[in-house]
């Protein structure tokens, strides 16, 4: 797994390639962390690059979906595609995290 950061205005983006699975999503979960420390509040998680997410991956999106919410902010998803797009949808995860099919769309959602 593969983990990029970059803000844009207010809105974070955060770039994420490869497998979220039990393996990797405790670094995501840390990586993540590091990265909220300066308060932000609005993120788009870019997953265009995400080849599998398991449920410890879903844990820890639905766990930054939390945090982000409880500061009056929000997570967004875009590029989900494959695997790991049925995976969301057959989990319900569709109906609690907003999806987008580019980062500028999930970016305009901030506007």
């Amino acid at each position: 797994m593969q983990i990029a950061f970059s803000v844009m205005n207010d809105v974070a983006s955060v770039t994420v390639s490869g497998r979220l699975d039990a393996l990797t999503a405790a670094e995501f979960d840390r990586q993540i962390a590091g990265f909220l420390q300066d308060g932000t509040t609005k993120m788009v998680l870019s997953c265009s690059g995400l080849e599998y997410i398991s449920s410890a991956g879903l844990r820890s999106m639905l766990a930054l979906a939390k945090q982000l919410k409880a500061r009056g902010g929000r997570l967004v998803c875009a590029g989900l595609k494959g695997t790991a797009r049925e995976v969301f949808d057959m989990s319900g995860f569709a109906a609690a995290i907003s999806l987008f099919e580019t980062e500028e769309e999930a970016l305009a959602a901030f506007s």
